[in-house]
């Protein structure tokens, strides 16, 4: 049970399209990077087309993985105050196409007596609530194996 669990929660895919198989995950002991192979068995298995994932800061908000099989979302722009990543929603339409919606992080803001962030204090929560700990690592932007990844064509 419980490593079944950890897998779905913190295993992520590796690098790109071209890395297959399972392999150790730096993100801790006892878990693992997969590749695509191991995408489209799951998918075949399960009678799945696409797999939607989250819990890992993408530069550009989403990541195709797997000829688009899999896809990384992440929301929050600018994660922690420090990554300057854009964040993105997927639309679902009727004829079932995904389209990803960009949310691209605010510019610096001017600092002024009314904006510095000791006069708006409920605006670093998160910060101050991330001191203490490490955040996720954002994964870099993807280096394409081959020029299917980089096209926006989806299941």
């Amino acid at each position: 049970g419980s490593v079944v669990l950890m897998d779905l929660l913190w295993s992520d895919p590796t690098e790109n399209d071209s890395v297959e198989g399972l392999r150790p995950n730096a993100r801790g002991p006892g878990l693992v990077t997969f590749g695509p192979d191991r995408v489209m068995e799951f998918c075949n298995n399960n009678d799945l087309q696409l797999i939607v994932r989250a819990h890992e800061c993408v530069m550009d908000g989403f990541e195709r993985f797997a000829q688009g099989h899999l896809i990384t979302l992440f929301s929050a722009t600018n994660y922690c105050g420090t990554a300057n990543n854009a964040g993105a929603i997927l639309v679902l339409g009727r004829d079932l196409v995904v389209v990803p919606k960009l949310i691209h992080p605010l510019p610096p803001a001017i600092t002024s007596p009314e904006t510095s962030p000791e006069h708006h204090l409920e605006d670093t929560w998160m910060q101050e609530l991330n001191a203490n700990r490490p955040p996720t690592p954002t994964r870099g932007r993807p280096q394409a194996a081959n020029n299917d990844r980089g096209s926006l064509a989806w299941i």
